[in-house]
C-alpha cells in the first residue's frame, strides 16, 4: 500500500514539510497536501480539457456504427496513433512499479521499456499488415480465421478479459486511487468512483476514437508533468554525478533497532545493489537476470504489443500501413523516457528519504506506508508531494490522473470489443449492430463493479514491488499466447489442433508455477518464502523463456502429426500470403454466415416494428434526440444501422505503401534502433 500515515508524516524532515508547503503540528495532522488555489486551478483545467477532447472527438467520429465506435472509422493518422500506444502502456501502475523498483534495485527495471523498443517494431512491419489483410477488429477473431473453430478464439477472449479485470483494471485503480488519496486526503473509493466516472463518460460515448484523441492530450501532460519532476529531483540530488555517488550509500539508519531475536537480517536486506546501474546483471543470482532481461521479457512483449487487444486495436484504427509504422516508432521513441522519468526519480527518492523509502525494519514499515515487507513503492508518490511547488504539484496530480485514466479507458474499450465481438454474437448470433454497441458499453459497466470489488483483494496482496508482481504474472500466463500467434503468421503448417492443445498444456505449465507462489508466497529479504526451490526457484523470465519453448514444441509437433490446413483457407492470414489476391475461403465462413443472415433477419424485424408502432416519430421528441446523440446513434436509426461500408469486407484490404514514406519510416526505424542499442551498450 502507498497509504501516507501518520508515522509517515512523522519522519519527515523539516525541510521536506517546507517542500510540500503545509504545516504540521504532529503526527496526527489530518491536513492534506494538495489544498491551495494554485494546484486546484491545474487540476481543474486538467479535467476541462479531457472532457472538452473528449466531447469533440466524440462528435468528430462517426461512432454509428462498429467499425466507427471500436476502431475510429480507421481514420487516425499516425500521431495520434503513436501517442495513444505510449498512453495506453503507460498507467499509475508504471510510475509507481517503475520507480519503486528503481528505488529498491536500480535501473534494470528500465530494461521491460527500453525492450519495447524492438518489440513494437515488429508489431508495425510484421504482425499489423497481417491483421490488417485478415480484415479483424480482435485478437480471436484473427484466430477464429486462422484456425477455425470456436474454441481457440474463446479461450483466448476470456483469459484476455480475465487479465484485464485482476490484473489491469484493479492494479491501476489501486495505485492511482492511492497517490491521490496521498495527496488529496479522498477516501479511496471515493477516489476511484469520480475517476471512473469521468473515464467512462468519454469512453461510452466517444468510442476509440475520443480515447485516441484524449490519449494524445494525455501524453503530453504526461510527459510535461514527468520532466518537472525529473528536473526538481535532480536538482535535489547534485545532478546525474550526485545520483551515481549518493545512491550506494542511501541506506535507513533505523534498521540497528531490529530484534536479533525475531529477524535474521542481510545487509542485502539495506544495503543498495552494487550492480544498481548496470542493465544486464548475474545470469543465476541477480534479482533482474541478463537472459531473462534480454529474451524472457521479449517473449512477454510480443504478447502484450503484437497480439494484445489493447494495443493492436489502436494500430487497426490508422487509415493505413504506413501511418501504422509511424506510430510505432514514436511509440518506441516515447518510451526512452521512462527510465529518465520514473526510474531515476525513484533511486533519486531513496537517497532523499531513505528511512521511509528504504525501510527494512518490519514494524517501521507497516507505520510508514501499510506494509511489512517495504515502502519502496511510496517513491514517487512521496517526491510529488515533498519536492514540487504548489502548482506544478497539481500538474503532476494531473499527471497521475491522466496516466491511470488513459490506461483505464484504454482497456474499457477494449475489453468491452473483447466481449462484444467474440462472446455476444456467440450468444446471440442475430444480434443488431445497435444491440451490440449497447452491449458494449453495458459490459464497461459490469467489468468496473468486478474491479471495485477485487480492489482489496489487491490491496491485500501488495507484497513488494508493483511492478515485479505485474511482470512475474504475465510470465506465467502470456508466454503460450505469445507463441500462438508467432507460429501462426509465420508458420502456415501450424493448424488449429496444434495451437489448441500448445494453448492448454502452456496454462497448464504457467499454473503448476504460479498457484504454489501464491500458495507459500513469494516472500521478502526478511521473510524468505517457503516455497520449494524445484518449483519456485527458477526465476520468472526464464521461466517464461521455458514455456515459450516448451508450448512452440507442442504446437508444432501436434501440428506436424494432424492434417495441415489448405492454402484456399490461409490467403492473407499468414505473412506469406499477405498480398495474396486469390479468394479465400474461410474456415468459420458457415458460422459467419447464419450470423450475418440472423442479424439481417434481426434488422428487419426491428424496421417492422418501428414502422407498425410508431417509434420512429416518438425518436424525433427533443429528449431521444439528446439520449441518441449520446450514445452515438445520431438522428436516423436507419441509417445507423446501415451505415457501415460494406466495402471494408468486399475489397481487398491495401497495406501497399508509397515508396517514399517506406524508405523514410524505414530509415527511422533504423535510426530509432541504433538510439536504442546505444543506450543498452551504454549501461549495460
Amino acid at each position: 500500500m502507498l497509504i501516507a500515515t501518520a508515522g509517515q508524516q512523522a519522519l519527515l524532515r523539516p525541510a521536506d514539510k517546507r517542500r510540500a508547503g503545509k504545516t504540521m503540528e504532529g503526527p496526527s495532522s489530518d491536513k492534506v497536501v494538495v489544498s491551495n488555489p494554485a494546484d486546484i486551478t491545474v487540476i481543474v483545467g486538467y479535467f476541462l480539457v479531457v472532457i472538452g477532447v473528449g466531447i469533440w472527438s466524440m462528435f468528430r467520429a462517426n461512432r454509428g456504427t462498429v467499425g466507427g465506435y471500436f476502431l475510429a472509422g480507421r481514420t487516425m493518422t499516425w500521431w495520434p496513433v503513436g501517442a495513444s500506444l505510449f498512453a495506453s502502456n503507460i498507467g499509475s501502475g508504471h510510475f509507481v512499479g517503475l520507480a519503486g523498483t528503481g528505488a529498491a534495485s536500480g535501473i534494470a527495471v528500465g530494461g521491460f521499456e527500453w525492450n519495447a523498443l524492438f518489440i513494437v517494431l515488429l508489431l508495425g512491419w510484421l504482425f499489423v499488415p497481417v491483421y490488417l489483410t485478415a480484415e479483424v477488429i480482435t485478437m480471436p477473431q484473427y484466430l477464429k480465421k486462422r484456425f477455425g473453430g470456436t474454441r481457440i478464439s474463446l479461450y483466448l477472449s476470456v483469459i484476455s478479459l480475465f487479465l484485464y479485470i485482476f490484473t489491469k483494471i484493479s492494479v491501476d485503480m489501486f495505485s492511482g486511487a492511492v497517490f491521490i488519496q496521498q495527496a488529496l486526503g479522498w477516501n479511496m473509493y471515493v477516489s476511484v468512483i469520480a475517476l471512473l466516472l469521468i473515464t467512462a463518460l468519454y469512453t461510452v460515448t466517444g468510442g476509440l476514437a475520443a480515447l485516441m484523441y484524449t490519449d494524445t492530450v494525455q501524453t503530453f501532460v504526461i510527459i510535461a508533468g514527468a520532466f518537472a519532476l525529473t528536473g526538481f529531483s535532480f536538482a535535489e540530488v547534485g545532478g546525474y554525478t550526485g545520483l551515481l555517488t549518493k545512491y550506494s550509500s542511501a541506506m535507513p539508519s533505523n534498521f540497528s533497532s531490529m530484534d536479533p531475536d525475531r529477524y535474521n537480517i542481510s545487509p542485502q536486506c539495506y544495503i543498495p545493489r552494487q550492480d544498481a546501474f548496470s542493465l544486464l546483471r548475474d545470469p543465476t543470482t541477480a534479482d533482474l537476470p541478463w537472459p531473462g532481461v534480454l529474451f524472457g521479457i521479449s517473449i512477454s512483449g510480443i504478447w502484450y504489443w503484437c497480439s494484445d487487444q489493447v494495443i493492436v486495436q489502436r494500430c487497426l484504427a490508422a487509415r493505413n500501413i504506413t501511418h501504422v509504422k509511424a506510430g510505432c516508432i514514436l511509440c518506441g521513441y516515447l518510451k526512452l523516457l521512462p527510465m529518465f522519468l520514473m526510474v531515476f526519480p525513484g533511486m533519486i527518492s531513496r537517497i532523499l528519504y531513505p528511512d521511509e523509502v528504504g525501510c527494512v525494519v518490519p514494524e517501521h514499515c507497516k507505520e510508514i506506508c501499510g506494509t511489512e515487507v517495504g515502502c519502496s513503492n511510496i517513491a514517487y508518490p512521496k517526491l510529488v508531494v515533498t519536492v514540487m511547488p504548489n502548482g506544478l504539484r497539481g500538474l503532476m496530480l494531473a499527471v497521475m490522473l491522466a496516466a491511470l485514466m488513459s490506461s483505464l479507458a484504454s482497456i474499457f474499450n477494449s475489453s468491452s470489443t473483447l466481449f462484444t465481438m467474440d462472446i455476444w454474437t456467440r450468444i446471440r448470433p442475430q444480434a443488431t449492430e445497435p444491440e451490440l454497441i449497447i452491449v458494449g458499453r453495458v459490459w464497461v459497466l459490469c467489468i468496473v463493479a468486478v474491479s471495485i470489488c477485487w480492489i482489496p483483494v489487491v490491496q491485500a496482496a501488495q507484497s513488494g514491488q508493483l511492478f515485479d508482481y505485474i511482470q512475474s504474472i504475465s510470465s506465467y500466463l502470456s508466454p503460450p499466447i505469445a507463441s500462438v500467434f508467432l507460429l501462426a503468421v509465420f508458420v502456415k503448417r501450424v493448424n488449429e489442433t496444434g495451437a489448441f492443445w500448445g494453448l492448454v498444456g502452456g496454462l497448464a505449465m504457467g499454473l503448476c508455477r504460479m498457484l504454489p507462489e501464491f500458495w507459500f508466497g513469494t516472500g521478502s529479504c526478511i521473510f524468505p518464502s517457503r516455497c520449494p526451490f524445484l518449483v519456485c526457484g527458477i526465476h520468472y523470465l526464464h521461466f517464461a523463456i521455458i514455456l515459450f519453448f516448451c508450448t512452440s514444441a507442442l504446437v508444432l509437433l501436434v501440428s506436424y502429426c494432424s492434417e495441415p490446413i489448405e492454402d484456399q483457407h490461409l490467403h492473407r492470414l499468414v505473412f506469406s500470403l499477405r498480398h495474396s489476391k486469390e479468394e479465400r475461403k474461410d474456415l468459420d465462413w458457415e458460422q459467419e454466415e447464419k450470423g450475418r443472415v440472423a442479424r439481417r433477419e434481426a434488422e428487419e424485424r426491428a424496421r417492422e416494428k418501428r414502422a407498425g408502432t410508431g417509434v420512429r416519430e416518438l425518436e424525433k421528441s427533443g429528449f431521444c434526440r439528446l439520449v441518441s446523440a449520446f450514445c452515438g446513434r445520431g438522428g436516423d436509426s436507419e441509417a445507423y444501422e446501415l451505415e457501415e461500408p460494406e466495402g471494408l469486407e468486399q475489397q481487398l484490404p491495401d497495406i501497399s505503401e508509397v515508396s517514399a514514406w517506406k524508405y523514410a519510416v524505414d530509415a527511422n526505424a533504423i535510426i530509432m534502433m541504433t538510439v536504442a542499442v546505444f543506450l543498452w551498450g551504454y549501461f549495460a
